[in-house]
């Protein structure tokens, strides 16, 4: 094999997240649609210990994002619009920042006036344990904790987020047992 496949297999390879680099390594699975959420703890902005388990009988929407990603900023203010307005109803934003420096973090939210609870994901860890790969991701848990949505790229707005957490927060309907 030509020493130039082999480079190109290798960083096929690096690039899928198969072989951390530097100690990071890619989202490793992105949860499935039906499965429970793996809990995890992060410092919000003013150092305090947030768990995604402490929001449990809440809609729950985790966006992995950064500042230096312009569809990650561009969807915020809808996060932030219908964090406003359903919050009062069962649901919370939890923005979970990739690897960045938490001043840097700080200005941006200050900047836009952004209220919802802001967690520093420093070593990466809570991105790899739901499959992040490519910024941003936003996954949406419901009332129990199980995933029920999860969207990769900036595709976000009042809308979505309207439309998803309705869905989610609709009872099923109880189904009859048929007697045979």
């Amino acid at each position: 094999m030509k020493q130039s496949s082999i480079l190109t297999m290798g960083l096929l390879v690096v690039s899928l997240g198969l072989v951390p680099i530097d100690g990071f390594s890619m989202g490793s699975r992105v949860p499935a649609v039906g499965t429970a959420a793996e809990d995890f703890r992060l410092a919000d902005l003013d150092g305090k210990q947030q768990s995604l388990s402490q929001y449990r009988g809440k809609v729950v929407l985790v966006n992995f994002w950064a500042t230096w990603c312009k569809p990650c900023t561009t969807e915020m203010p809808a996060m932030q619009a219908m964090y406003d307005k359903l919050r009062d109803k069962g649901f919370v934003v939890l923005a979970v920042n990739e690897l960045e420096d938490e001043a840097k973090v700080r200005d941006h939210i200050k900047q836009h006036g952004h209220t919802f609870p802001v967690l520093m994901d420093r070593d990466n860890k809570v991105a790899n344990q739901f499959g992040v790969f490519g910024l941003p991701v936003s996954v949406f848990i419901d009332e129990k904790g199980v995933v029920q949505e999860y969207i990769k790229g900036g595709l976000l707005t009042e809308q979505v987020i309207l439309d998803t957490v309705a869905r989610i927060q609709k009872p099923e309907p109880m189904k009859a047992a048929s007697l045979k």
